[in-house]
């Protein structure tokens, strides 16, 4: 994944993060044209056949090593059997990664991914929009950094084969809960966090980065009304998820990489991608420092902690938004 610059790296038009942010409309998403055709259709089916036997050669692999770490519960044996599935993880991304930007019509432009180190770890936060954006994020970042660990709706569990790959690699399943439920009953909130808590101490033994989508969920117009969003092409951060990590392990992570994505005709499904059609990418990554005094706070019971966290996200996301800004081609019409 790429890195982040230092904060005065930011993009010029950023806005000056001590001005409040007026509510703006979000910005329509242009989808970008459809090559039609049998080649595209043939194209896509190829990709994903070829996605499904990789996983299921790759997982093949990983799923003994996953049941020897099981029966050996023990610091020493992680340090040893987590780099060899993290390592099947990441030939599982070569490989899909390598496909896909083959028979993509337009190059990508990734940016910021540079002076990242393999043996390290790594806090990743970035714009959502699409399925698309996982591959994306794969293909900046695989062996530059070590392997991306996502926190996963809990449900996810349940996809056939994947899941267990998931289960497998640690990757943390949250429960998602609704105001109403969290009304009801508080200690929901701190399970979460407990959970996210165990999912980072398992990832302090061996070099890992740990990804995080702030908005929680993918952008769509209907959401961004729905949250009368200050910010154009963003929804609101949460900020819950980044400070847990934060608290887990921050002393641990080398630095937080601020990744951006802008597809400027329109975000792309998974479809679009295996039939060669994601039509142009923009990604730009920065590194920014972790905050020393973020790493010991409390964010569940420290209320001014809290509020200096919420405005640090805000200033990042003003810095983001005014950069998709700057990158996203006028409308026309």
């Amino acid at each position: 994944m790429t890195t982040l610059p230092s904060s005065s790296s930011a993009s010029s038009a950023s806005p000056d993060a001590s001005q409040p942010i007026s509510a703006a409309p979000a910005v329509p998403r242009r989808r970008a044209p459809v090559p039609r055709g049998r080649f595209a259709f043939v194209t896509g089916i190829v990709s994903w056949t070829l996605l499904v036997a990789s996983t299921l050669f790759w997982c093949a692999l990983l799923f003994p090593l996953a049941l020897l770490k099981l029966a050996l519960p023990f610091a020493a044996a992680r340090r040893r059997l987590d780099p060899l599935l993290n390592g099947i993880a990441t030939a599982w991304i070569s490989g899909n990664t390598g496909w896909f930007a083959w028979i993509q019509r337009e190059p990508w432009d990734i940016r910021g991914n540079e002076g990242l180190r393999y043996a390290d770890w790594y806090l990743v936060n970035c714009n959502h929009q699409s399925w698309a954006d996982i591959f994306v994020l794969q293909r900046s970042l695989n062996r530059r950094i070590p392997l991306l660990k996502f926190f996963l709706k809990q449900q996810l569990i349940y996809v056939p084969v994947i899941g267990l790959a998931w289960w497998a690699l640690d990757f943390p399943f949250m429960k998602r809960h609704g105001k109403t439920e969290l009304r009801r009953n508080p200690a929901l909130r701190r399970q979460d966090q407990e959970t996210a808590r165990r999912a980072c101490a398992k990832f302090s033994l061996v070099p890992t980065s740990v990804m995080v989508f702030a908005e929680g969920t993918r952008f769509t117009a209907a959401k961004h009304a729905a949250q009368d969003s200050p910010y154009r092409h963003l929804l609101k951060p949460k900020a819950g998820g980044l400070a847990v990590a934060l608290n887990a392990m921050g002393n641990k992570f080398r630095s937080l990489i601020d990744v951006t994505i802008v597809y400027p005709e329109g975000a792309p499904g998974f479809w679009d991608l295996a039939c060669g059609r994601a039509g142009p990418v923009l990604v730009r990554m920065r590194q920014l420092p972790v905050p020393p005094s973020f790493c010991d706070a409390d964010y569940g019971s420290d209320k001014a902690f809290r509020t200096e966290f919420h405005h640090w996200l805000a200033r990042q996301w003003q810095a983001k938004d005014a950069e998709i800004e700057a990158l996203t081609p006028p409308r026309q019409g």
